[in-house]
């Protein structure tokens, strides 16, 4: 046996590099990051796209992200044409890594006919890197976690 059939890294050889320079492109079009939702948010002007919260009325009053919209998903189907422009772009987010809410909401939204990308880390990243949150009682912001918080407003990606 050798060492490639072995290692559990190699044991299924690594993609030519044109498969995964498509397959990594092709995941940008789908995911954008925290810290690049709270950069264009924060820019001056209109940032392109508009944020959907796919959780619970619950989830929402304990802290959602500044100006998102509010639309869990299994309202979308119902409520979507109402609260979104089919031109812009939206970004789902839910609770966390842990979670496939966003990427529901973005399954529903597309099958809609709305342009879509879901945001990595949801919520709880959107805290753990220090941006302002807003819950029931007003604005907050929590401390920056060291292990997940960009420097200076760059990952270093």
């Amino acid at each position: 046996m050798t060492a490639t059939t072995a290692n559990p890294v190699l044991r299924v050889a690594p993609a030519a590099p044109a498969e995964a320079a498509a397959h990594f492109r092709a995941s940008l079009a789908f995911h954008a990051d925290v810290s690049d939702v709270a950069a264009a948010l924060a820019a001056d002007g209109d940032p392109g796209f508009v944020v959907l919260d796919s959780r619970s009325t619950e989830s929402w009053d304990q802290g959602h992200i500044p100006g998102a919209v509010h639309l869990p998903t299994a309202l979308i189907a119902e409520q979507a044409a109402g609260l979104l422009d089919r031109e812009v772009p939206v970004v789902t987010y839910c609770w966390g890594p842990g979670c496939n809410g966003a990427t529901r909401a973005a399954l529903a939204l597309a099958e809609l006919g709305y342009r879509v990308k879901e945001m990595l880390g949801g919520f709880e990243y959107w805290v753990r890197e220090g941006f302002e949150f807003e819950t029931w009682q007003g604005s907050e912001r929590r401390d920056p976690d060291p292990l997940t918080a960009p420097v200076d407003g760059d990952c270093g990606c």
